[in-house]
Parts: C-alpha cells; sequence; structure tokens
C-alpha cells in the first residue's frame, strides 16, 4: 500500500533561495473531501505534467497515498469544470545532506506563506535541520493545501498568524 510519510515546517528565512533553481508552477484543486470525507481527491497541474491524487485524512505525519498521472487537458479541464477552488504554488527542490527538502512559495490568496516538506522512510527517520527550516506544523490541519483553498492565508488574521507562526 503506498504510504506517505511527510514533515511539513515553516520557513524561517530566505536562505534556502541560493541553493533552489527556479521552481515549477502548480495549480492545483480538490474535488472531494471534507466535511464527512475519509479522503481527498486532488488534481494538480506541474509544469507539463497532471496527476491525479487520492490521500486519507487526518493530521498525521503518515497517511497513505495513491497518485497517478493523468492527460494535462483533462486534468485542467477537472480544474475548471469540478474543483471548489484552485491554489497555486512554486516548488522548488533543494537537496541539503542527502535529503531532498520541497519548498512549496504559495501564490495568490495564500501569498506570503512558504512551507518546507520533506518526505521520510519512517517517522522517526533523522533528517537535517538546516538553519533556514522553522517551526513544525506538519499537525495543524490550517497548513495543509486542501484546507489552504476553503481558508487562504490571506484571511488569516494577524492574531491568527502570530500565534500559529511564533
Amino acid at each position: 500500500m503506498p504510504v506517505e510519510i511527510e514533515r511539513k515546517f515553516l520557513v524561517a528565512s530566505d536562505d534556502w533561495r541560493r541553493d533552489a533553481p527556479h521552481g515549477e508552477a502548480m495549480v492545483q484543486g480538490y474535488l472531494a473531501g471534507p466535511p464527512g470525507a475519509r479522503c481527498s481527491v486532488r488534481v494538480r497541474v506541474a509544469g507539463e505534467r497532471a496527476f491525479l491524487n487520492i490521500k486519507s485524512l487526518g493530521t498525521a505525519i503518515r497517511r497513505d497515498e495513491y497518485e497517478y498521472a493523468i492527460p494535462p487537458d483533462e486534468a485542467r479541464r477537472m480544474l475548471e469544470t469540478l474543483a471548489d477552488g484552485v491554489l497555486a504554488k512554486r516548488r522548488h527542490r533543494v537537496a541539503v545532506d542527502g535529503h531532498v527538502f520541497e519548498i512549496d512559495v504559495f501564490e495568490g490568496a495564500n501569498a506570503g506563506l512558504v512551507v518546507a516538506e520533506i518526505e521520510l522512510p519512517d517517522e522517526h527517520a533523522p533528517f537535517p535541520r538546516p538553519p533556514w527550516l522553522g517551526r513544525e506544523v506538519s499537525h495543524l490541519a490550517r497548513y495543509y493545501n486542501l484546507n489552504l483553498v476553503a481558508h487562504p492565508y490571506a484571511e488569516w488574521s494577524r492574531a491568527e498568524r502570530m500565534a500559529l507562526d511564533a
């Protein structure tokens, strides 16, 4: 069974940028998810590639995940006609000591939010902690892309941002 083990962090500085290529533009939307759902169903267009993704819900570091390549024109059509909203971001991949961090710089209604993710072989696997890596938010559902579509970062109050990002 495909499983994703991922930790998510806020980014504390722009120092990662010196080691990052230009990044890849991504647009994604959700076709199914809460309330009452056991999974989310996402469509993502990344460059000239597209994917359908099904992921179990929850705020655990370990979740079931299934991902399938689909034709980009079909993905764009699904985003236009079936998604409740879309999220745009630019993903940068930064290698640190044999590990790869994916840094998402959000755009549009989520501009200003920058999150780093790392996939690991198990929940307790060690990984590097570069100085630009900030506070872990793996267990905070507010930072999940699914929730950023419904409640974008731009709508968070100043108090919400300060309380959660401190």
